[in-house]
C-alpha cells in the first residue's frame, strides 16, 4: 500500500458508519456538528459516539413500541404504541419527561379514589339469586 495515504486501487471506499458497525450516518452527524457551531473543532470520535447513542435509543424505543403494537394485535407501530412504550419504561419516561408525542394519548389510569366501593362477591351472589328465583316462580305460577 501507500502507508496509510490515499486509496489502494480496486478497493471500495468504506463509510464511517460501516467502519463503526452502525446504521446511523456518522458522516452526516459529523457535518451537523461542524455546521451547527457547537464547537470550533470536532474530534473524529465524537460523531461516532453520538451516532451510536442515537442508534441505541432508537432501537430501544422501537423494540418496546413493537411489543406494545403486538400486545394490541397490530403489525404497524403508530404514535400510540410509542407513547405506551416510553411511558411504561421508567428511564425512557424520565428522558421524555417534557415531551409531548402527537396522537399519543395518555396511559390508561383510573385513580383508586374514583373506583366505586363494592361489596364482596359472595354477598352479591347471595343478594341477586333469591330475586331471580322469585321472578322465575312468579312466571311459573302465571
Amino acid at each position: 500500500g501507500k502507508g496509510g495515504r490515499g486509496k489502494i486501487d480496486g478497493k471500495k471506499s468504506q463509510s464511517k458508519s460501516h467502519k463503526a458497525g452502525l446504521q446511523f450516518p456518522v458522516g452526516r452527524i459529523s457535518r451537523f456538528l461542524k455546521k451547527g457551531k457547537y464547537a470550533t473543532r470536532v474530534g473524529a470520535g465524537a460523531p461516532v459516539y453520538l451516532a451510536s447513542i442515537l442508534e441505541y435509543l432508537t432501537a430501544e424505543i422501537l423494540e418496546l413500541a413493537g411489543n406494545a403494537a403486538r400486545d394490541n394485535k397490530k403489525t404497524r407501530i403508530v404514535p400510540r404504541h410509542i407513547q405506551l412504550a416510553v411511558r411504561n419504561d421508567e428511564e425512557l419516561n424520565k428522558l421524555f419527561g417534557g415531551v409531548t408525542i402527537a396522537q399519543g394519548g395518555v396511559l390508561p389510569n383510573i385513580h383508586s379514589v374514583l373506583i366505586p366501593k363494592s361489596s364482596t362477591p359472595k354477598e352479591k351472589e347471595g343478594a341477586s339469586t333469591p330475586v331471580k328465583k322469585e321472578k322465575k316462580e312468579k312466571k311459573a305460577a302465571k
